[in-house]
């Protein structure tokens, strides 16, 4: 009699990610890395942390010994600017080799830029006018047939604060979400690689600490960071998004 092994599942609590922070505030820091395991619903244990701005170098290997590769947002850096900010090449290379190798990618706002850039994408810029606060996005028809979008409804609420943007979509690449500004969702083809100009990780309490921090940076006083925060709603959908990655990317 012939016996056949069937491969266990994956247990939640066996993965170990990388998450690539461009955050210098430790306030901030600490912030990001609590909501990405809150909203992934894994452990701060099961995320390591390599921040560009302690480690400017590093290999595009980096991930490779990881379930998945978490890249978040920026606030103290320019993905236009690399002359100014040496990790930003690093950074470039280690995107491109998880979409070379298929190690599965969620990376958000700077991270979506980050993407866009390695994937031979074009970011623009604005200095007015951008988006800030949350916003209602709207999904594609491709969007249906996706793992992570595919029984979201209608448009949704998801958090927005950034200069840079892209309008164009990277070749070998799927829209799969946008507002009337610029792209916001797009999955690389035949790839666990998922990129958000929106933040999936924040939600509106952590919109509010993180605005209010940095609001010198995205305001022009205290009466435009009112207006936005007052104006600021919850956004469940989106944030569900870790979590689905984790469950329906990593854990099936």
């Amino acid at each position: 009699m012939s016996v056949t092994n069937t491969p266990h599942k994956r247990e939640k609590s066996q993965l170990k990610t990388l998450l690539l922070q461009i955050r210098d505030s430790p306030q901030v820091r600490e912030e990001e890395l609590q909501s990405f395991a809150a909203l992934s619903g894994l452990d701060v244990s099961q995320i390591d942390v390599l921040n560009v701005f302690d480690t400017p170098v590093f290999p595009e290997t980096a991930a490779d010994n990881y379930d998945a590769l978490w890249v978040g947002g920026a606030s103290e850096a320019n993905v236009l600017k690399p002359e100014e900010f040496s990790f930003i090449e690093p950074s470039l290379k280690l995107i491109q080799h998880c979409a070379d190798t298929d190690l599965p990618v969620f990376a958000s706002c700077f991270g979506f830029q980050l993407a866009v850039l390695a994937l031979g994408g074009e970011i623009l810029h604005k200095d007015a006018d951008f988006e800030m606060g949350s916003l209602p996005v709207l999904l594609t028809p491709q969007a249906a047939e996706d793992p992570l979008f595919h029984d979201i409804t209608g448009d949704f609420l998801a958090i927005s604060v950034h200069r840079q943007y892209a309008a164009v979509l990277p070749s070998r690449c799927q829209l799969l979400a946008y507002t009337d500004q610029c792209m916001h969702s797009f999955r690389v083809d035949g790839r666990d690689f998922w990129a958000f100009q929106f933040h999936p990780e924040v939600d509106r309490d952590t919109l509010v600490e993180r605005l209010t921090f940095y609001k010198a940076h995205y305001t022009d006083g205290d009466g435009q960071l009112d207006r936005v925060l007052s104006s600021a709603r919850e956004t469940p959908v989106a944030n569900a998004l870790p979590r689905r990655f984790v469950d329906r990317v990593l854990l099936a």
